[in-house]
């Protein structure tokens, strides 16, 4: 279990994390689902004793559903994960009122290839919501009724040569709405696939437009798991949630396991 997804509501963390079997190791890993656990403290969770999600369709098996994410707008969650065949990548989509009752959308872009981390804004701007996505680039999309999406062609961000996101960068956990602009934290690569997590801050009134942009990481690989896990030299950020006065950030470790980070103000 590794890479989670949270949401709070103030008493309880719901975390999605994701699972996966070892039925193809040495092709693609193995299935992976979506389960989920609960914490009324942030640190000690009970699991739920059954998948809350898995893949159904051919293009999304036999690696299943990958890396979720989150966001709940209004009465409804909206879940983005990466659906793997085995061979392709691609961004899917579901939606649920409670969690464990899924209508799924299918491919979010369908005309694209391959296509991870699909993180929501959880408000509408300027009549429309936005999703930022992307593992190598980070690109923008834009949608009127949340299920029908449409990428903009240029990346929002890059990476930046000679620094801790040289290799890659994509978006980690759902934005946060700040009175300073939508901040994302986001994964990242050196050229080395070195995973560190950094902070970048766009305009609220245009998501598309980057206003600031971390110079140092945040988080690195430092304990065992994150430096010789089954995916070596990896934490990723996937779940943010506040509970009281602390925020808590969940992190992937090294694919083998969930670490949490806390920040209170």
């Amino acid at each position: 279990m590794f890479n989670p997804a949270s949401w709070s509501d103030g008493e309880t963390i719901y975390m999605l994390y994701r699972a996966e079997d070892s039925t193809g190791i040495g092709i693609w890993n193995g299935e992976s689902v979506v389960g989920l656990a609960t914490s009324r403290d942030g640190l000690n969770f009970e699991r739920h004793p059954e998948p809350i999600y898995r893949a159904v369709e051919e293009w999304e098996l036999p690696g299943g559903a990958e890396d979720p994410r989150i966001a709940k707008i209004d009465d409804t969650f909206w879940l983005t994960y990466t659906a793997y065949d085995g061979e392709t990548a691609r961004q899917a989509l579901a939606s649920s009122k409670d969690l464990f009752e899924w209508e799924r959308h299918g491919l979010i872009f369908p005309q694209l290839g391959w296509t991870k981390a699909g993180a929501i804004v959880p408000k509408q701007i300027n009549g429309k919501y936005w999703m930022y996505f992307g593992d190598t680039n980070i690109w923008i999309a834009h949608s009127e009724d949340l299920i029908n999406w449409t990428p903009i062609e240029e990346p929002v961000m890059r990476p930046r040569e000679g620094m801790f996101d040289s290799g890659l960068i994509e978006p980690g956990p759902t934005p946060l709405i700040t009175e300073h602009g939508i901040l994302m934290l986001y994964n990242s690569a050196d050229d080395n696939l070195v995973y560190r997590t950094g902070q970048a801050l766009f305009d609220i009134n245009d998501p598309a437009k980057l206003l600031k942009r971390s110079d140092d990481f945040f988080l690195e690989p430092d304990t065992e798991l994150e430096v010789d896990g089954q995916i070596p030299n990896v934490v990723f950020i996937e779940g943010l949630s506040k509970l009281g006065d602390t925020w808590y950030l969940y992190f992937g470790m090294g694919d083998s396991g969930i670490g949490v980070a806390t920040w209170t103000p």
